[in-house]
Formats: C-alpha cells, sequence, structure tokens
C-alpha cells in the first residue's frame, strides 16, 4: 500500500511542476521543479524510496532513449556525425582523465581511482534534460540534434570508463588495452543486438499482420517491450544496454518507413507514447529530489571526509567542477568546429565563440549520472566501506542540478540575437512531396472510381463525386507548383483555411456537447461524432 501511495504521490507531483512552470515567468525548465517537488516531499514525509540503480536504469532509460532515438531526424544525425563522435567519444574520455586528475587534486580524500569514477559519470549529457531545457529555450534546430545525437551516444563511453575505474578501484590495478577491447565489444555489439532485434520482431510483426490481421493494441505493446528486450539481452551478454536501447530506436525509424501501420493504431500509439515520455521524464527528476534531503542530512560527515569542517566547502567544489566541466567542453567544441572547418577547406574562418559557448552551457546532466554514481560499491572486496561514496553522490547531484540552472539562465542569453549559420530548408522538398502525393492520389481516384461505376446506371453520381475530391488534390498541387512567390502565397492560403477550419470544428463540436447536455443526443452517436471531429482536429493542429 505504501509503495502504491509514493507512487502516486510522484505523478502528483510531476502534475504540478507541469503547472508551477507554467506560473513561473522566468525560463526555468521543469526538471528544476520537479526536483524541488521531490525535495519537498524528503523532506515533509517519512518515505523513502531505495533506488536501486539496476532496476532504475531498467525502468526509465531504455524506453525514453529509445524514444529520443526513434524520433531523432536521422538524416541530420548521420550529417553532423563526425561531430557528434568527437564530442561523445573524444570528449568524454578527456573528461574523464582531465576531470578526474582536478577532482582528486582538489580532494585529496578522494581516491584517484574513485575521482575518476566521479568524472566518468558526470560526463555523458543527458538528452532527457536537453530535452527538457529545449521546451523553455529556443535552441536551433542544427545545434540542438548534434547535442542530442551527442547524449544519446556518449552514455555508454561514460559508463564504460566508469566501469573500470570502480576495477581499478577495487583491484588497484588497470589495463588500457583491456579497457579498449572492451569498449569496442561494449559499444559495437550493443548496437549490432539493439538494431538486430528491432528488425527481427518488425519483421515477425509484419508477417502476422499480413497473415492474421492486425490488432491496434498488440501493435503499441509490442513497441512498449522493443527497448526492455534489447536493452535485457544487451546486458546479459555484457553490451551497452543504453546503446542497444538507442540503436532499437534508429532502426525502429526505418522500419517504420513501410508504412504497414493502420493509421488509427499509429495515433493511438503515438498518445501512448507521449504519455510515457511525460511521465517517465519528470519522475526521474522527483525521484532525483526526493534524495536531497537524505544526502544533505550526511553532509557534515561528507565534508569532514575532505578534510574540512565548513559544509560551503561542498558547493565550492561543485561550482569548481562545474567550470571544469564546462572549460574542457567549451575547448573541445571550439577545437572540435575548427577541425570541421579545416576539413571544408575553409582554413580562415573563426568559430563564433558564442555558439560555442551556447554547446557548453547546453551540456546539462541528468538522470544518467545519477544512476550511474548510485552505482559506486557500498563496499571494498575486503569488506571496508567505499572510500569517498557519499561525498561522491553529493558532488554529482550537486553537478546536475548546477548544470541545469546554468543551462536555463546563461543559454537565452547566448543565443539572443545570435545569428546562427544557415539551414538546410526542407520546404522546398515538402513542397515536392506534397504534389507526388497529391498526383498519386489523384490517380487512384481514377481508378478507383472506374472500377466502381462500371456498368453502374448510376455512374454519373462516382464521377461527380470523384471529381469533387479530386478538385481538392488539384488545388493542394497548384498551391504548390510555381514561383517561390506563388508557393509563399499558397501555404499563407492554407494557414488561413486551416484557422477557418478549426474554428468551424470547435463550433461543431461544442455545439454537439450542448446537445447532449439538453439531452437532445445520446452518449454513444455523440461520442463518434466528437471522436471524427477530434481526428479532424489533429489533422489541423499537426506541428513539424
Amino acid at each position: 500500500m505504501e509503495t502504491i501511495t509514493i507512487i502516486l504521490l510522484l505523478l502528483l507531483a510531476v502534475i504540478l511542476s507541469g503547472i508551477f512552470s507554467r506560473m513561473v515567468p522566468l525560463p526555468l525548465p521543469r526538471p528544476l521543479f520537479q526536483i524541488a517537488l521531490g525535495a519537498l516531499i524528503g523532506l515533509a514525509a517519512d518515505w523513502r524510496v531505495t533506488l536501486d540503480p539496476e532496476i532504475f536504469f531498467l525502468l526509465f532509460l531504455p524506453p525514453l532513449l529509445f524514444l529520443d532515438g526513434w524520433r531523432i531526424p536521422r538524416e541530420d544525425l548521420f550529417k553532423d556525425g563526425k561531430t557528434i563522435v568527437e564530442l561523445a567519444l573524444g570528449l568524454v574520455v578527456v573528461t574523464v582523465v582531465g576531470m578526474g586528475f582536478f577532482i582528486h587534486w582538489m580532494v585529496p580524500a578522494m581516491p584517484l581511482a574513485v575521482a575518476f569514477g566521479l568524472a566518468a559519470v558526470v560526463s555523458p549529457t543527458d538528452p532527457i534534460a536537453v530535452s527538457a531545457i529545449a521546451q523553455r529555450v529556443s535552441i536551433p534546430k542544427r545545434m540542438m540534434h548534434i547535442l542530442e545525437g551527442e547524449s544519446l551516444l556518449n552514455d555508454a563511453s561514460g559508463l564504460v570508463c566508469l566501469r573500470f575505474a570502480i576495477a581499478a578501484a577495487l583491484t588497484g590495478a588497470f589495463s588500457i588495452q583491456d579497457a579498449a577491447l572492451n569498449f569496442l565489444w561494449v559499444a559495437f555489439a550493443g548496437i549490432a543486438i539493439g538494431s538486430g532485434f528491432t528488425w527481427i520482431v518488425s519483421r515477425a510483426k509484419s508477417w502476422v499482420s499480413r497473415h492474421y490481421g492486425e490488432e491496434g493494441g498488440a501493435q503499441i505493446l509490442i513497441s512498449l517491450l522493443i527497448p526492455f528486450g534489447a536493452y535485457l539481452i544487451a546486458e546479459h551478454l555484457h553490451c551497452s544496454g543504453i546503446l542497444a536501447a538507442v540503436a532499437a530506436g534508429l532502426t525502429m525509424g526505418f522500419v517504420e518507413t513501410s508504412g504497414e501501420l493502420e493509421a488509427s493504431t499509429r495515433i493511438r500509439r503515438n498518445t501512448v507514447w507521449d504519455m510515457i515520455q511525460f511521465t517517465a521524464n519528470g519522475v526521474i527528476f522527483v525521484l532525483l529530489g526526493e534524495q536531497l534531503p537524505a544526502i544533505l542530512a550526511s553532509s557534515a560527515e561528507t565534508v569532514r571526509a575532505t578534510g574540512h569542517h565548513e559544509p560551503w566547502w561542498l558547493a565550492i567544489y561543485v561550482i569548481a567542477i562545474n567550470f571544469g566541466l564546462a572549460g574542457l567542453r567549451f575547448l573541445w567544441v571550439w577545437a572540435s568546429l575548427h577541425l570541421t572547418l579545416f576539413r571544408k577547406g575553409d582554413w580562415h574562418s573563426t568559430p563564433n565563440w558564442r555558439i560555442v559557448a551556447a554547446i557548453s552551457f547546453a551540456g546539462v546532466r541528468g538522470a544518467i549520472t545519477l544512476a550511474g554514481v548510485l552505482t559506486l560499491p557500498l563496499a571494498m572486496n575486503d569488506g571496508s566501506p567505499f572510500p569517498a561514496r557519499d561525498l561522491a553522490i553529493f558532488l554529482a547531484m550537486g553537478v546536475i542540478i548546477v548544470s541545469l540552472l546554468a543551462a536555463s539562465l546563461g543559454l537565452p542569453l547566448l543565443l539572443k540575437g545570435l545569428e546562427m549559420p544557415a539551414e538546410h530548408d526542407h520546404q522546398a522538398a515538402e513542397d515536392a512531396a506534397r504534389v507526388k502525393a497529391a498526383e498519386a492520389a489523384i490517380a487512384e481516384i481514377e481508378k478507383v472510381q472506374h472500377a466502381l461505376a462500371e456498368g453502374r446506371s448510376d455512374a454519373d453520381i462516382y464521377v461527380s463525386t470523384a471529381s469533387r475530391i479530386m478538385d481538392g488534390y488539384r488545388h493542394r498541387i497548384d498551391s504548390r507548383v510555381g514561383s517561390p512567390e506563388n508557393n509563399a502565397l499558397g501555404r499563407q492560403s492554407e494557414e488561413i483555411e486551416r484557422r477557418l477550419r478549426l474554428a468551424a470544428l470547435k463550433a461543431e463540436r461544442a455545439q454537439i456537447f450542448r446537445m447532449v447536455r439538453k439531452r437532445e443526443l445520446d452518449s454513444e452517436p455523440a461520442r463518434k461524432l466528437v471522436r471524427e471531429l477530434d481526428l479532424l482536429e489533429a489533422r489541423y493542429t499537426v506541428v513539424g
């Protein structure tokens, strides 16, 4: 009963965080409100959620990373692939080494291996936190795609470094050769498992649907189980379950292009996944905040472990680590952009420092850091307590909160009035696709109309009906073919039509509800009519 109550309380906190974030005029991301509400729960209630890192990873990360991989624009991901790999692999290794030595120098009470472990868990950026920041800060699309791609791929490299840091702390031994080979296995095998598993499941699902029909609920459930299956198989084979979940999402985007799924199932599935994303994202940060009081309660002992007596030293360490992370990230991004310009033959150009700073500030930490630091063992091989474990957890928690605050406050200032390099305009491709789709529709209507009307005495009804439908498609073609000025006028006309249709649909729905309240219409036909209107409204409110 208590577990159910805690779950309901966490969900209530997620709902309230959205309300509070909209009430506050400052551009603060929702995770900060969720952390604050979680901390209030931890202070006000006697409940304590014991976070088992393995369960935490399994419950939250596979579906969220799968969804991010599924929905990220694959073309943009591959277009900036070199930059993303440089950030996701090279920057992580540099951060682990550089910050590991820096943390050990700053806090001599923390052994070097533990300092490397802490540096490893704070090195990956978090796709969940990046998405949360983007909801309140207008980040340019290409920059957002680079940040999302980086955060999807750098988790494996950071967690592999953490694994070897823990092994070095427990055994006192470390092998670069073993670490490199293990990383290759963990990364590439994880990607292969995620992609292969998703492809096999999708082919099997398609075969069953073709031969025995499609069941919408089962299709949605299969999509929910795929990331967990890929993650568990990869972890069982000692590969990266995180990369397996990401690869499964990317593969899902490819196999979905077959278009075999029914439209109603696709709409319902998107709704289910939107709810899961909203709920899981929120619960992660509420749980993070709920852990704060327990961590702060042992702060006095944690301070003594550093050799100091004043608790404000912990704040100094957290800020210093954030400055170190931001500085390394700034230098790496600056060098990476220089290398990109050099490869393009543009030797004399210099990257805009505001763009570099914006990418540096956007490197926020989140759930991966929290779950990773909690995997630090409780005891050494001889049974003695693991050195500086509480201190590492406190510093990692502080890095998450400060990085969120810094990105929330710094990004709007850096991006204000910033002129970004021209991005590829998809409008022409979109117009061409609309024209080709309309031409295919007209050809199919003509074919079906002839087949239906052949030999019938009322064939003129079929002809007039088909003509009326085709006129709408011809209007779409006329508005998309011609000069750019005419195309712009056509899009403006469509926007006016969209607003008028939305107003009309809302009036229809209001009238139906009015008739139900007056008992002029029964509830069953009312539900059918409202669903039809809702689907039509969804058509006109989809944002690309």
